[in-house]
C-alpha cells in the first residue's frame, strides 16, 4: 500500500474508514497471509489508520512534525499487517499497537538530536519515561514532606525504569539541552561571527606549510650535498638501503655487485661515515637521518 497521502488527507480518510468486526478482521487477514490480496491489505490498514495517527498524536510532544508522525505510524501499520499471524486468536488491533509505537518511538529517538541518544531497550525506556516518573517521584515525595536531592532522584529513577544509574545520568545530560546550529551568530548583530568560525582547525595551517616545506628543501639541499661526496659504488649502496620505499636487504645488493653481504656493510658503514662528516659541517638537525 502506497502512502501518497499527506496528513490531512490520510485524517479525513481515516476518519471515515469502516470498523471492521473480528470476523471480517480475520478474514481479510487471511486473505493477505495467504493470498496475498492486496485489496484485504487495503482493507485492513485503512480500518486501523485511525488507531496510528491517534497513537502518533500523543507523540507530538516530542516536537516532530505530525506529518512525519503519521507517516512513521503508518509504516509501523503496515509492517504489523505484514507480519500478523491470525491463527493465533489475537485481535488484529492489539499486535499492530505494538509495531506502531515502535515505528514512532524509533523515528523520534532518530531525530530527537544530532548526538544519538541510543537505542538499547533501557535508553529507549528512559527516553520515553524518565521525565513521567520522575515528575511523579516529586509529588509524591513532595506529599510525603521531603526533597529529594538530584542524586536521590536518579537513583529512584534507575531503580523505577530498571536500568543502571549511569544510564539514568547520561540520559538526563543528553535530554537536559536542544542541538542548535554551528552556523548560528553569537549575538544578535547580523555581522557576528558563526560558532563554526570558533572551532579550531586540526588541519596543518599555512605558516606551518610553508615552514615544512622549507626545512624540507633545506633538508634535501644538505643530503644532495652529502651524498656527492660519495663515490658511485656508495651511492648506489646508500640510494639502495635508505632512499628506497622497499628497502634492499645487504644480501640482494652483494648478489648484484659480487660482494659479500659483510663486505656491503663495511662499505655501507663507511658511507654513512663520510656523510655524517659532511653533515655535521652543514647542520646538526639532520643526525636522525643516519640513526
Amino acid at each position: 500500500m502506497a502512502l501518497d497521502y499527506d496528513a490531512n488527507t490520510l485524517s479525513r480518510t481515516a476518519m471515515k474508514a469502516e470498523l471492521l468486526d473480528a470476523e471480517t478482521e480475520l478474514r481479510l487477514a487471511y486473505a493477505w497471509r495467504d493470498e496475498r490480496d492486496e485489496a484485504a491489505l487495503h482493507r485492513l490498514i485503512t480500518a486501523y489508520m485511525r488507531l496510528a495517527i491517534s497513537m502518533a498524536a500523543k507523540f507530538k510532544r516530542y516536537g516532530a512534525p505530525m506529518s512525519d508522525l503519521i507517516q512513521e505510524a503508518s509504516l509501523g501499520l503496515m509492517k504489523a499487517a505484514d507480519k500478523f499471524d491470525p491463527d493465533r486468536g489475537v485481535r488484529f488491533s492489539t499486535y499492530a499497537v505494538w509495531w506502531i509505537k515502535a515505528s514512532i518511538q524509533d523515528y523520534v529517538m532518530r531525530n530527537w538530536s544530532m548526538v544519538r541518544t541510543g537505542s538499547t531497550s533501557s535508553q529507549k525506556s528512559l527516553f520515553f519515561n524518565m521525565r513521567r516518573v520522575q515528575a511523579r517521584l516529586e509529588r509524591e515525595a513532595t506529599a510525603r514532606g521531603e526533597i529529594l536531592d538530584r542524586h536521590q532522584l536518579r537513583q529512584m529513577i534507575a531503580t523505577e525504569v530498571g536500568v543502571p544509574l549511569a544510564d539514568v545520568e547520561m540520559m538526563e545530560g543528553r535530554l537536559a539541552g536542544s542541538d542548535f546550529s554551528l552556523n548560528a551568530t553569537q549575538s544578535t548583530d547580523e555581522e557576528g561571527r558563526e560558532w563554526i568560525e570558533t572551532i579550531e582547525d586540526d588541519a596543518e595551517q599555512a605558516a606551518d606549510i610553508v615552514e615544512t616545506g622549507r626545512d624540507r628543501a633545506q633538508l634535501r639541499e644538505w643530503l644532495v650535498g652529502a651524498l656527492s661526496e660519495l663515490n658511485e659504488r656508495e651511492r648506489f649502496i646508500v640510494r639502495e638501503r635508505k632512499l628506497r620505499d622497499e628497502p634492499r636487504t645487504l644480501e640482494s645488493l652483494g648478489n648484484e655487485l659480487g660482494l659479500s653481504k659483510e663486505r656491503v656493510r663495511q662499505l655501507e658503514a663507511a658511507a654513512f661515515g663520510k656523510m655524517r662528516k659532511s653533515l655535521e659541517a652543514t647542520s646538526s638537525e639532520v643526525h636522525h637521518f643516519l640513526s
